[in-house]
Parts: C-alpha cells; sequence; structure tokens
C-alpha cells in the first residue's frame, strides 16, 4: 500500500506531530480540523459560526491538495465542545454540503486544542475511485 501525506500552506500548520491528512487505498483523511486561520495559525474570533467555516474552509483546502472536493467527501466527524452550539455549526456544515452529505457522527468533548470551539475530520474517496 502506498500512503502519500498532503500537506498546504492553506491551511494552518498542525499542533501536534501529525499530518493534514493522507492519501491512502483510494481514499483521503484528513486531520482534525480546527478554526486556525492559516496566515496567523491563530483561532479565527467570533466564536462557532466563523470556527466552523474556518474548519471546514480548512478541509476543502486540504481535499484540493489530493484533487477532492467537498462532493468527494463520505464521512465526517465534528467534535464541538458546547452542544447548545449545534444549530448554529449545522447551518454552517450544510453550505459545505449541499448535494448528497456525506454519513456524520456529532459528539461532545470537554474541551479542543488550542481552544477550539469545533474540530471536524473526514474522509474522503478520490474521484477516480467512486463507483
Amino acid at each position: 500500500m502506498t500512503i502519500r501525506v498532503l500537506q498546504t500552506s492553506k491551511c494552518a500548520t498542525p499542533v501536534g506531530p501529525y499530518s493534514q491528512g493522507v492519501i491512502a487505498n483510494g481514499f483521503v483523511f484528513v486531520a482534525g480540523e480546527k478554526g486556525l486561520d492559516p496566515a496567523t495559525n491563530k483561532l479565527v474570533a467570533g466564536g462557532i459560526v466563523p470556527e466552523t467555516r474556518q474548519c471546514l474552509t480548512n478541509i476543502q483546502n486540504v481535499l484540493a491538495e489530493a484533487g477532492c472536493t467537498m462532493d468527494d467527501v463520505v464521512s465526517s466527524t465534528v467534535h464541538m465542545v458546547n452542544l447548545a452550539d449545534f444549530a448554529a455549526m449545522n447551518q454552517v456544515y450544510g453550505e459545505f454540503f449541499k448535494k448528497n452529505p456525506p454519513v456524520r457522527t456529532a459528539v461532545g468533548v470537554s474541551a479542543l486544542p488550542v481552544g477550539a470551539s469545533v474540530e471536524i475530520t473526514c474522509i474522503a474517496v478520490l474521484p477516480n475511485k467512486k463507483d
């Protein structure tokens, strides 16, 4: 099996020893992205809405590095510090997955790195590997 590590400057630098994304066996695995601005590596201000938007923009940028779009995402996991923010997160999430959204799991957590409110990870299928 060949593994290709994805790295893009259009996404914040990882906050630990992990890759932004990895391609393996026709799948793209995107690490948990937070609402970090790639220009500053700082959390965007304003709470759950701008953080969710930046998370998903970061995911788009990692996927683009693999030749994918959000339409290629088949699964995602959303980690949230405050599940009371679910509706606001969901509104923004829907802007990125308008047609045939992926399966998703949302979980509440006590804390996230860098004080983030939300972290999203996903799995996509490479376009040439789709049925």
